[in-house]
């Protein structure tokens, strides 16, 4: 299984960035202490319930938040775009999550693999920074090659 790797970019007046979920290959623990040392103001988990807990990842939110970061947890299955729940959920995150990136914060965005769901939702963050899509997406691909997975997720990150 690869290491635990944040991947990260100049978003804005901040830094936003992509991973795998903590614990997926194994070593939850030594992935947290990465996180605490990257200190994101803000955290996105959008990996199910089920996968969070098979990766041993199921206290995640909480522990994200006892080291100050925020956690927003919009669950969104493997290989698929957000639900009109979840979609609705993320107005209220991107905004957060805009606002951090203007403040000059850092926010971290997490699927299991940390390709897919995480890549669409930084690619929309991007556009909705204001990124041209065809640049945002060029950049993106830069640090995260595998970045956006399925047709499907392309089209739910341009709409931003």
């Amino acid at each position: 299984m690869a290491d635990f790797a944040i991947h990260a970019l100049p978003v804005a007046r901040g830094i936003l960035a992509l991973s795998p979920l903590p614990g997926r290959g194994g070593q939850y623990a030594d992935d947290l202490k990465l996180l605490r040392n990257w200190q994101p103001g803000l955290a996105i988990s959008m990996t199910t319930r089920a996968e969070m807990v098979a990766h041993g990842a199921e206290n995640l939110g909480m522990d994200l938040q006892d080291m100050g970061t925020r956690w927003v947890h919009l669950p969104v299955e493997d290989f698929s775009i957000p639900d009109p729940l979840v979609a609705e959920a993320w107005h209220a995150a991107s905004t957060g999550a805009l606002s951090a990136l203007e403040g000059g914060g850092r926010v971290l965005i997490h699927c299991k693999g940390g390709s897919g769901r995480s890549g669409m939702a930084v690619l929309r963050l991007m556009i909705q920074a204001g990124e041209d899509p065809a640049a945002a997406l060029k950049r993106l691909r830069t640090i995260r090659p595998c970045a956006i997975e399925t047709v499907a997720q392309m089209q739910w990150a341009w709409r931003g």
